[in-house]
């Protein structure tokens, strides 16, 4: 259904994906595997096994162009929250002096979730797989909360118990997203914490220690390997929680095509880890890479304070700060590296999932990078000219979309735009209180800081003649 006057454009329950689609047989050069931090050689599937639940493990790894999406879990979806709506921005273009049909910007609303946000688009399914395999907890991180509330309610859907580290500064900025996982029965920990080895050796340094994405994942992992009855989760970077999200470019095609659309000129994600992009964009990817979309220009936003597509290196790099994790190749600031206390706090991981960083290398897609103000400032143009408050994550791409539009408005072209509207700020208003009192700072990450987090003794090696 086309709602022409508010520019919605729905889909029927049954009009839910009913397969995730899979990039990794597309992949313009081979995936590259993880590796055993012990001995620098691939990780044999028992290590992958006593981390995840077993079914995303032989997702990780298929080679299937598409995965079947259970019946049960498209039900839920339904029940829930999806199909999320399309909505042509017509309040922006107005703003931006662009009204008609020259430019054309869409978003998919995935803010219309139980917690604001793309994440449960995994999470539901990481806990329903859980569940299936007898799991009695998922232990997991999180930045600015929107993955840790995505499974903490996945988790009281199915009767799970759910832990989670979150990063220091995020729980001191968002008390909100605290409360709401407790609300779904979560044990929330501020990270570092005192609840594992791998948090005390940081408090020892540091009693105030910020915290970092990989500090918290160290935790987790610590955590889940205390019981054959705990697995952990994570919310972004592996394969498959990244084909978990493909629902969202899925349905993004559909709605599209019912206004007449087939072949968008530019699509836009913020990204941290790289999930919710990865979701909106493989869909499209896909078609890209078999001849169908050659002119599609995809594109990824990152923070300034933390460019690890932008500015780091692609390299193999360990997946957490303390080093228990596989080892992954991609783009990455260094597994050391602290970020600066951004409001994204879901943009502040030191690495790019490895199917983005193969797409990058190659050309298929780019990276661009912005600073904390200018994003907030895009933020409320966009409130006030659609109504939704964006989290700060959520509008790193708005601003990127901004002046994709702008640009295009100047140089006389037509094009279509469509960026994911990955999460509502509801949590997020001490971003927007300090940027309108004139607070907010900026944060450059320099040359320095990145080489030295990179010449670390403890960056690995890895011979990849042995695969």
């Amino acid at each position: 259904m086309v709602d022409y006057f508010n520019g919605r454009v729905l889909l029927q329950p049954n009009e839910i994906p009913k397969e995730w689609v899979n990039i990794l047989p597309d992949l313009p050069s081979p995936m590259t595997p993880l590796i055993n931090p012990m001995d620098g050689k691939p990780a044999p599937p028992e290590m992958a096994l006593a981390i995840f639940p077993k079914e995303c493990v032989m997702q990780e790894i298929s080679q299937e162009p598409t995965i079947p999406i259970p019946k049960d879990l498209r039900e839920i979806f339904a029940r829930s929250y999806r199909p999320s709506p399309l909505h042509r921005a017509l309040g922006l273009e107005k703003s931006l002096g662009i009204e008609g049909d020259d430019i054309k910007i869409f978003y998919k609303n995935e803010s219309y979730s139980p917690t604001g946000s793309h994440k449960p688009n995994t999470a539901i399914t990481q806990a329903y797989y859980a569940k299936k395999e007898g799991l009695e907890e998922l232990v997991t991180e999180t930045g600015a909360g929107q993955w840790g509330s995505g499974l903490s309610y996945g988790c009281n859907l199915f009767g799970l118990k759910c832990t989670v580290y979150m990063v220091r500064i995020s729980f001191i900025q968002k008390p909100g997203r605290k409360i709401l996982m407790e609300a779904y029965n979560a044990k929330v920990h501020a990270s570092p914490s005192k609840f594992t080895e791998s948090g005390k050796k940081f408090l020892e340094k540091d009693p105030e220690h910020p915290g970092s994405l990989g500090i918290a994942i160290s935790e987790a992992l610590e955590h889940s390997l205390k019981s054959e009855k705990i697995k952990y989760s994570l919310g972004s970077v592996v394969n498959f929680v990244l084909l978990h999200q493909t629902i969202v470019g899925q349905e993004a095609k559909l709605q599209l095509a019912k206004v007449g659309i087939t072949k968008p000129d530019i699509i836009i994600g913020c990204m941290g880890g790289g999930s919710n992009f990865s979701g909106l964009m493989i869909p499209f990817v896909k078609d890209k890479l078999h001849g169908k979309l050659p002119d599609l220009e995809i594109i990824g936003v990152e923070p300034r304070a933390c460019p690890s597509v932008c500015k780091g290196q692609y390299r193999w790099d360990f997946g957490d700060t303390s080093m228990k994790g596989p080892i992954v190749k991609m783009y990455t600031l260094g597994h050391s590296f602290i970020p600066s206390p951004i409001h994204a706090g879901g943009l502040r991981y030191h690495g790019m999932a490895p199917i983005i960083s193969i797409l990058n290398n190659n050309n298929v897609i780019s990276a661009t990078m912005h600073h904390q103000t200018e994003v907030i400032k895009s933020g409320l143009l966009f409130t006030k000219a659609e109504g939704i408050l964006p989290a700060p994550e959520t509008a790193h791409a708005i601003k990127e979309t901004v002046d994709q539009a702008l640009k295009a408005k100047e140089n006389n072209e037509k094009k279509v735009i469509l960026f994911n509207f990955s999460g509502h700020g509801f949590f997020d208003l001490l971003a927007y209180k300090q940027y309108m009192s004139g607070e907010l700072e900026d944060y450059e990450l320099s040359s320095e800081e990145i080489q030295k987090a990179l010449s670390s003794r403890e960056m690995p090696n890895i011979d990849e003649s042995q695969f």
